[in-house]
């Protein structure tokens, strides 16, 4: 009788259930196994927000900048200001988010102020902005990307002067060539040269003066940046020795 108890209960032990012999109860607990942890891959899930509440903000800012300036011009003041909201977009947060935040802030410029001067803004301060933040990131160095910005610049400054003339009906670059002529002119005369400028001399004398002061424009603007985005952690690349000792800069 008791050698009958025993192999009953042994058959009974060997059909539990709570052994994994059962090849359904295997392949659930292999699957429960085999599933990720949802708490894995979650470090780009809060960066998403920031990006769209960072990139957002930027946008706004240069679009409050311009808005400003335009119906209280402070000088040169605002002006070193344009393009650095996108740049720290671009040191932030990469290509795409400085691209979209220019775009946000031509749209939002559109609104506010009409399509004309919002595209004034875009071109050329919202792409300086990009080139500019592409450059700091990529550590090129203050003479490229002044040249770089300078060009930009350049472009924009032309860009606006077909816009405006499209729009009023007239060219005003016709304006410039007589300021310009008039300069060298007295130019001319204070140093002795008895001499007419042609036409085609005074419109690369006026493109060259445009250059330079674009130049200088976009060495104002690394100087503000220098000093203004290390201060917010995204430093850009040091500046020539020279200009460390002009400024009394240290590292």
């Amino acid at each position: 009788m008791s050698d009958f108890l025993s192999a009953d209960a042994a058959s009974n032990s060997s059909s539990s259930p709570s052994t994994n012999n059962d090849p359904q109860t295997a392949d659930i607990s292999n699957l429960a196994g085999d599933r990720p942890n949802p708490d894995t891959g979650t470090r780009a899930g809060p960066e998403a927000p920031l990006r769209l509440v960072e990139t957002a903000f930027l946008a706004s800012t240069a679009s409050l900048i311009w808005l400003v300036n335009y119906y209280f011009p402070l000088g040169p003041l605002l002006r070193v200001f344009f393009p650095l909201p996108i740049a720290l977009v671009y040191l932030r947060w990469g290509n795409r988010a400085a691209w979209m935040s220019a775009l946000v802030s031509g749209l939002l410029l559109s609104v506010l102020m009409g399509p004309t001067r919002s595209i004034l803004y875009v071109i050329p301060f919202g792409i300086m902005g990009v080139a500019l933040g592409g450059l700091w990131r990529r550590k090129a160095s203050w003479s490229l990307s002044i040249i770089v910005g300078a060009l930009i610049g350049t472009v924009g400054f032309f860009f606006r002067f077909w816009l405006l003339s499209a729009l009023v009906g007239q060219d005003l670059w016709v304006y410039i060539t007589v300021q310009v002529t008039e300069m060298v002119e007295w130019a001319f005369v204070k140093l002795g040269w008895l001499m007419v400028p042609s036409l085609d001399a005074i419109g690369a004398i006026a493109a060259g003066m445009i250059l330079v002061n674009n130049i200088v424009y976009l060495f104002v603007v690394h100087l503000v940046a220098l000093l203004l985005l290390d201060r917010l952690g995204n430093p850009i690349p040091r500046p020539p020795r020279w200009v460390q000792v002009l400024i009394d800069y240290e590292e």
